[in-house]
């Protein structure tokens, strides 16, 4: 009877010798092709990133813009750039006809309303619109003799540095907006979504912002500034 049992325990580890014959090998190809493939480097993550990488920007703006632009972003968060077009004359539109229709138009200075006809007369040398460029929000076209908002026109500048951001930092987009305004308006607000204010920026505090860079320049005594600076 042991005898059996003792060939019976042969035979099943002749038969099962093959099968984890075929199991070891498997698993050490398996742990050989692992230590084969190296393994990403774990990203830390970096609390002071993007605080430095807003440092540079900052400064880099500072470099480009002049002295008057730059203590208006400084002070207030945003920066003016002046309109280059001029009216050949004056009429009255209804904006809401222009809304929604997927791409910017630079504002009509014909359609601008006339000063005059609103209670308030325009400044010579002062432009018919402009703009205000914020960080990250739609570039507001305003009319600044009368402080009416016009329109909002949605523009990205996506970070193309592969540092992982998927925006940039915030003077950065301030500084692309103002680059692409004064090199070539009419190509920056033709590509742009254009919607009426609005839509992603609050008029009253669009309003406020406007109250604020009046008073900014009433300080500074630099109200005829924006009669030099055109964009």
């Amino acid at each position: 009877m042991l005898l059996a049992l003792l060939v019976l325990a042969l035979m099943a580890a002749i038969l099962a010798a093959p099968l984890a014959a075929r199991t070891i090998a498997r698993r050490r190809a398996e742990s050989s092709k692992r230590r084969r493939i190296p393994r990403a480097a774990p990203i830390s993550y970096d609390p002071g990133r993007e605080r430095r990488a807003e440092q540079r920007a900052r400064e880099l703006l500072r470099s480009c813009v002049n002295d008057e632009e730059w203590g208006m972003y400084r002070d207030l968060g945003f920066i003016r750039v002046a309109g280059r077009h001029r009216p050949a004359g004056r009429r009255s539109t209804d904006a809401r006809g222009t809304e929604g229709r997927g791409t910017g138009a630079v504002p009509d200075p014909n359609a601008v309303p006339d000063p005059e006809a609103t209670g308030s007369v325009a400044r010579t040398g002062e432009p018919p619109y402009a703009y205000l460029v914020y960080p990250h929000k739609p570039i507001l076209a305003y009319v600044p003799a009368t402080a009416q908002l016009l329109s909002e026109y949605c523009v990205e500048f996506p970070d193309i540095s592969g540092g992982g951001a998927t925006r940039l930092p915030a003077s950065d987009d301030v500084l692309a907006k103002w680059m692409a305004l004064t090199s070539d308006e009419n190509r920056v607000i033709g590509r742009a979504n254009m919607h009426l204010v609005g839509r992603q920026l609050d008029p009253a505090r669009v309003r406020r912002d406007l109250w604020r860079l009046s008073e900014w320049e009433r300080r500074r005594g630099t109200q005829d500034s924006i009669r030099i600076r055109r964009a």
